[in-house]
């Protein structure tokens, strides 16, 4: 049983910057140990991993043309990273792909055993939200909630559907690279827990209602814990130079994700890619506090601090009460890179006592458990 939950202050950010439009209260942290704790868990993430930082802008190769054809494979480059670098060979091609679905089976095909490994344990949902519940699109602005079986609107209100059905069961958080805000404007659905910036931005559901997806939502009163508010000043410093450093590459669509700079190159000539790279890796040469990271056609700006989407999964369960509980199933759905931060997490608490599911239609080294091929076959779960 959960304990008490203690509200806390809100951590380092003014009344202005705290409002959201996001509607409701924000979880409390941590319930089992007391407000005190909370800060000393900000005190520890903010430890800034300076020499990391330094080496992930040292030197062109690492974060060059390569790393980003490499974190935003193609099928054309995913058959060919198969083949070895050899001629494409079918036969070994599909050969390594069924070794790699041996080793990362269909959360569908093993949808039983799931359901075993959470018998008797409460099942803990968290979804990321791009390549998941949305299809990836060339527009940022444009990944609306989706699936395959159904297109536009139609397709839209599935998806959502299916959160909400979820949601009316099971504590759901949304676990994603983006704005908190613009998450929430995508899903609508004020039920849920949202954890925006790679987790940097973590809000709880609206206020109780009768309903069970509101019994989670009353363990989580207080407020928004944002681990790196320090850092929103330098954030928006760093949007503002990699607009005007990236305004001559055709494509670079530079977005603000208040506690992260992503910079999208889906558009970009991949001629150009080189010069995109260089250019954000000469601003953060100036700022030695933030790192650079990368995903599926991203350049990633965020700061240097120990936390990631693994960081807010546990940070998540211990607020609902259930931190080194074996009674809890935690399930993690995600497509991309950062994702695996949250899969590492599941992996170390041991069998069946997490779920790491990846949505991806391509072979890739992943500490995911399962597979699902795309975000039509997560509204398949749900049915």
């Amino acid at each position: 049983m959960a304990k008490p939950s203690v509200a806390v202050p809100e951590v380092g950010v003014p009344a202005a910057q705290a409002s959201c439009t996001c509607p409701g209260t924000l979880l409390a942290y941590p319930p089992p140990r007391g407000a005190g704790v909370a800060a000393a868990v900000r005190r520890k993430c903010l430890q800034v991993e300076l020499g990391a930082g330094a080496g992930l802008l040292g030197g062109a190769g690492a974060w060059g043309v390569e790393s980003m054809r490499a974190s935003s494979p193609t099928h054309a480059r995913a058959a060919a990273a198969l083949a070895a670098g050899g001629g494409v060979d079918v036969d070994v091609d599909e050969e390594r792909a069924a070794s790699w679905m041996a080793r990362h089976p269909s959360a569908l095909g093993r949808f039983e055993r799931i359901v075993a490994a959470a018998e008797g344990k409460r099942i803990v949902m968290f979804l990321d939200y791009d390549g998941t519940l949305s299809p990836i699109v060339d527009d940022p602005d444009a990944a609306f909630m989706s699936e395959t079986a159904f297109v536009g609107l139609a397709g839209e209100k599935q998806m959502r559907m299916a959160v909400r059905s979820v949601a009316k069961h099971f504590p759901t958080a949304i676990v994603s690279g983006r704005c908190r805000d613009k998450v929430f404007e995508f899903v609508k659905l004020a039920e849920l827990y949202y954890a925006g910036s790679h987790g940097m931005d973590i809000k709880g559901p609206a206020a109780a209602k009768a309903s069970s997806s509101s019994r989670h939502a009353a363990k989580a009163k207080g407020v928004v814990f944002q681990p790196a508010s320090e850092f929103l000043p330098m954030i928006e410093e760093v949007h503002e130079r990699l607009v005007q450093t990236t305004r001559c590459i055709p494509g670079a669509k530079v977005e603000n994700n208040r506690f992260c700079v992503s910079v999208h190159f889906r558009r970009v000539d991949e001629k150009m890619w080189g010069e995109l790279s260089e250019s954000v890796r000469g601003v953060l040469r100036g700022y030695p506090k933030l790192r650079l990271t990368h995903g599926r056609m991203v350049l990633e700006v965020r700061p240097s601090i120990k936390w990631d989407k693994g960081k807010a999964l546990e940070f998540l369960l211990e607020s609902l009460g259930f931190a080194d509980c074996s009674s809890v199933l935690p399930v993690y759905i995600g497509d991309d890179r950062t994702d695996e931060d949250a899969f590492k997490v599941l992996r170390r608490r041991g069998q069946d006592q997490g779920v790491g599911i990846l949505v991806s239609k391509h072979p890739k080294e992943t500490s995911a458990s399962y597979s699902l091929q795309g975000p039509a076959e997560l509204v398949d779960v749900r049915r």
